[in-house]
């Protein structure tokens, strides 16, 4: 497993959701908040076969890099998929999903968005 700085982890991401045309990409910042992780990544599609192919692009450039989830959910169902990459975990939510769970809002308060 390569190391990566998780400011530079993130961006990439943000690049690969780009490549798949995912929107609404948030970069919060949690490491004051949070022992979880440093990063939230989240991101829209439009349906459940654009949230599951922006998931797939990011396994798959994480791989390439030899870069391997600690764990992905929601997978099989491509309404809200997580990634965890230790430092960063990645949000996909399909458009009607997010504004229900709205986490932006739930970490705002003490959150550093980028």
């Amino acid at each position: 497993m390569i190391i990566i700085i998780p400011e530079e982890f993130v961006e990439k991401i943000k690049g690969w959701i780009e490549d798949k045309n995912g929107f609404d990409i948030e970069i919060i910042n949690i490491t004051e908040m949070s022992s979880i992780a440093n990063y939230f990544v989240i991101a829209s599609g439009n349906s459940e076969r654009q949230v599951k192919a922006i998931a797939d692009n990011i396994e798959y450039e994480t791989k390439k890099m030899d870069i391997f989830p600690k764990g992905i959910e929601g997978q099989r169902e491509g309404r809200w998929i997580l990634l965890d990459y230790y430092d960063v975990i990645v949000h996909i939510f399909h458009a009607d999903e997010r504004g229900f769970y709205n986490l932006e809002k739930l970490w705002e308060s003490s959150a550093i968005t980028r």
